[in-house]
């Protein structure tokens, strides 16, 4: 592999909110580099990003995906992210990596609320970042308005790197505010350098003081030539911006079209000139240059020819084929460009690889020649669930190597989870919303070829008793030979809330002979599993207090079954009542949209426990309700459309309460439906 200098590849990551153009900027990127000789397009399906046959039945990216390119003999690894808040999993783990990020963003005002999650997490690791307001070519408002709304979601001071030249209501070119020379866009190639326009002279002025002031508050240097008005020289000016890139200080913002080819070569330029190299990035992230081999996977693909892959970043050292790493032999080292795979013998610092068929690794796993390694910052844990399917193989003899493929998509995407309903029996694939899960089906039947049937999952009803009853019931059958005979009297009563299920006996005299009382503790138990309303019983307490035996007809089976019986003539006399789940809820949202949620909560027959700002974000919420489990199903799809996307939420279950009246009805009426069928 060859390097660019001592210091070794550097990685970006492209990352934005869904049809930013993310992947078209990759894509054209990739094309000034040289690294493809065609710009690809997603309607078409044929870009490096959009290589997996899932995101091109769905034109949209549902993986990341990594390309190598050389930019002015500078080695990079671009790492093109999905926008959809969906798969938002890949993201997160390429930043952990990336010496920096390219957020990708539409100059719509009413897109950006949602992208402050994005923010937040860059700065929670200090990841340096730069913003590039894509489509500039079909924009007609005010660029300030669009840094406004990108200023109100971010933490870190922007600074604009560039104004917009018009001419009528068409962006023509741009003024780099450091160089202050002007660019006229020419599309499909390299913007042309013209003499600056008078009629943008006064807004460049402007535009490069509010630069070299946001610059000033981090360098007193800077701060005293502003005061004194003495004009920097514009190579200080690039040092301190990156300097206060590389230190999360500032966000430098640009402007361009990457279906145009507008402002992409400037953005190259400027990633050259002020993305922090490998080794700093490491320092960073904590890990310490020893001289030791030292990588971290990001990414877990299965791949359909080659097996497991583990993309990794290399922090220190040389990762060479048929070296030990982590515990493993290296099968393979490979170079990617979409799903194109270049094998390599080595890798030194820096360098973003796919390693081959190495099975016990896991996404975040750090890799040394002595094993698993320890050090750097906590791998950032995966997204909580907020939406399930219930799933299961249309094919009986697919049902083991469901449960197999299904593990691999997890490996793949942490941000699934897989849970075996021990109440439903179903077999319930949780993740971050609808498109989510449906992509995950698709994969099951493109990669495994696995078709599965899928439905919303059952609610965990369970059923309880209002009032106490006393039951006699004699099970007794006579076919010749041994007959079968059991007679018990049992009280039946509730219990509080959250108790579970008792057993006792008041036998005296011998009624019922020892040997057959656990005999009638598993009877109830038996009937306990499905009761008079059809769900499992809870809260309530039986006790044997007589009953009668035969010295030859008495059996296990036969107090089993006088004990199923009494429970199930008993029970319709105990008023039984329906239980739901309630979870405990706990949504996150910008604070504009908080009235709303309140609204939302009380629709879905929730309760309000009470909101406060969320911890560490200006300008954001965290409602707090109990709401029953039933109503959240859904909620993800109707909080993130009131919300501009932005809204999320937490929860877990708290307690059982009673469920009374239609919608009890309707459960009920249902559950007989289904085991009628």
């Amino acid at each position: 592999m060859g390097e660019a200098g001592a210091s070794g590849p550097r990685c970006a990551a492209v990352v934005g909110p869904y049809l930013s153009g993310k992947t078209i900027l990759t894509e054209a990127l990739l094309y000034a580099a040289g690294a493809i000789t065609r710009k690809g397009n997603v309607k078409d399906g044929n870009t490096v990003g959009d290589s997996n046959p899932v995101a091109r039945d769905r034109s949209m990216s549902v993986e990341l995906s990594v390309g190598h390119c050389k930019f002015l003999d500078d080695e990079w690894a671009l790492i093109d992210c999905p926008g959809s808040i969906e798969f938002g999993q890949d993201a997160r783990n390429a930043l952990m990596v990336a010496d920096v990020a390219v957020i990708v963003c539409e100059p719509d005002v009413s897109k950006i609320p949602a992208m402050a999650p994005l923010f937040k997490l860059l700065d929670e690791h200090a990841v340096p970042h730069i913003v590039f307001i894509n489509k500039m070519d079909n924009y007609e408002g005010r660029v300030s308005e669009v840094l406004e709304a990108l200023q109100a979601v971010s933490q870190r001071p922007l600074v604009l790197r560039q104004v917009p030249i018009i001419e009528g209501n068409d962006i023509t070119g741009y003024v780099d505010l450091i160089s202050k020379r002007a660019y006229e866009y020419k599309p499909g190639e390299g913007s042309a350098l013209i003499k600056l326009p008078e009629s943008v002279k006064d807004a460049e002025e402007e535009a490069r003081q509010g630069l070299l002031e946001s610059l000033a508050d981090f360098d007193d240097r800077l701060l005293e030539q502003l005061l004194e008005d003495v004009v920097p020289d514009s190579a200080d000016v690039y040092q301190n911006l990156s300097i206060n890139l590389a230190a999360d200080n500032i966000v430098p913002v640009m402007l361009g079209s990457g279906e145009t080819q507008s402002g992409v070569f400037r953005l190259w330029k400027a990633l050259r000139h002020d993305t922090p190299r490998s080794a700093k990035t490491a320092e960073r992230r904590g890990f310490a240059s020893n001289g030791e081999a030292v990588a971290q996977v990001f990414k877990t693909v299965h791949a359909a020819h080659s097996g497991k892959l583990s993309f990794a970043r290399v922090w220190s050292g040389e990762v060479a084929e048929g070296s030990s790493l982590g515990g493993s032999r290296v099968g393979g080292i490979f170079q990617m460009l979409g799903q194109q795979q270049t094998r390599i013998s080595k890798a030194g610092p820096g360098a973003v690889v796919a390693l081959g068929r190495m099975e016990d690794l896991a996404t975040g796993d750090v890799l040394t020649p002595g094993g698993r390694g320890e050090g750097g910052d906590p791998w950032p844990g995966p997204l909580s669930p907020v939406y399930a399917m219930a799933i299961q193989a249309e094919k009986r003899e697919d049902e083991v190597k469901l449960s197999g493929a299904v593990h691999r998509l997890l490996e793949e995407d942490p941000s699934y989870v897989l849970e075996q309903n021990a109440d439903t029996h179903e077999m319930v694939l949780w993740g971050q919303g609808e498109i989510h899960l449906a992509v995950a089906k698709d994969n099951l039947a493109h990669k495994y070829k696995i078709d599965v049937t899928t439905k919303p999952p059952q609610v965990p009803y369970k059923e309880t008793i209002r009032k106490p009853v006393e039951q006699h019931a004699r099970h007794k059958k006579q076919s010749g030979g041994h007959g079968q005979f059991g007679d018990v009297k049992i009280e039946i009563k509730p219990l509080p809330r959250g108790s579970g299920f008792e057993f006792s006996n008041r036998i005296v005299g011998g009624s019922v002979p020892r040997q057959f009382i656990p005999s009638v503790e598993h009877g109830v138990k038996e009937y306990l599993s499905k009761g008079h309303l059809g769900f499992p019983v809870v809260d309530l307490s039986v006790c044997l207090f007589d009953g009668q035996f035969h010295a030859v007809d008495s059996s296990d089976q036969a107090f089993r079954s006088a004990a199923a019986l009494a429970m199930r003539e008993g029970m319709p006399s105990c008023n039984p009542v329906l239980l739901e789940p309630i979870a405990k809820v706990e949504i996150d949202v910008p604070s504009e949209h908080t009235s709303k949620v309140n609204t939302l909560i009380t629709q879905r027959r929730g309760q309000i426990l009470g909101f406060d700002g969320k911890s560490g974000w200006d300008g954001w919420d965290t409602v707090q309700a109990f709401m029953p489990l039933a109503e959240t199903r859904d909620l993800i799809i109707e909080l993130r459309s009131l919300s501009q996307g932005a809204g999320t939420f937490r929860f877990e279950i708290d307690h059982m309460s009673e469920l009374t009246g239609r919608e009890a009805d309707t459960v009920v009426a249902m559950r007989r439906e289904s085991a009628a069928a």
